[in-house]
């Protein structure tokens, strides 16, 4: 039980943040406005984009839109390369902060039988839950943080993360390489595409 709060704790803490500071920072990261950011940065407008991808952990930057700016920018390749590395950081950066809370901080919290199911959970079925996590608004942060905090490991979610991370990366670069906003339809792609990139993982892995 203590799991499902601990999952309810974060979504609402995100969705705080998003109350607060979304109606601001959404007007302020429109496509048009994300990409005269990147151009009036110059040469560091590709670090500028990862950066705002990692600080979509924290702060209500949509990521989506900043991901089509930087494929309009740098073009379909470049683009998904830097969007895949900018959600992998804010992925990693979430696992980590999970991680650093010691397991018996984290027993502390969730109880002794929770911690042990999220641990079950995310070692048989968390590579699902990581992949597809990445295109669905508010689970990336709670889903990250989880698994670190309940020790799943790493380099299944690593795999599991890039799963997730790579097509949604290249989806929204093309849609934004040719000048329009993401369309409904991406979100589709980068749900199917990274529950197929998993499944494919998986079993190679094993």
């Amino acid at each position: 039980m203590r799991l499902v709060f601990w999952f309810l704790f974060l979504g609402a803490l995100v969705l705080l943040i998003w109350g607060i500071w979304g109606d601001d920072w959404s007007a302020r990261f429109t496509w048009v406005g994300s990409v005269k950011y990147l151009e009036d940065a110059g040469p560091w407008g590709w670090p500028l984009g990862i950066l705002l991808l990692v600080g979509d952990f924290v702060f209500p930057i949509p990521g989506t839109i900043v991901i089509s700016a930087m494929g309009y920018v740098y073009g379909v390749l470049l683009g998904g390369v830097l969007a895949t590395v900018g959600l992998m950081l804010a992925g990693l950066l979430g696992y980590g902060v999970g991680r650093i809370c010691g397991e018996c901080r984290a027993r502390r919290w969730l109880g002794s039988n929770d911690y042990e199911a999220g641990q079950r959970l995310f070692r048989e079925g968390g590579g699902w839950v990581v992949a597809l996590s990445r295109a669905v608004p508010i689970l990336p942060e709670v889903i990250s943080c989880t698994a670190g905090l309940v020790r799943m490991p790493f380099k299944r979610f690593v795999l599991a993360l890039s799963c997730g991370c790579v097509p949604m990366g290249f989806v929204f670069s093309a849609i934004g390489s040719l000048g329009k906003e993401a369309p409904v339809w991406t979100l589709g792609l980068s749900l199917v595409v990274p529950g197929l990139l998993w499944w494919i993982a998986s079993r190679v892995v094993r």
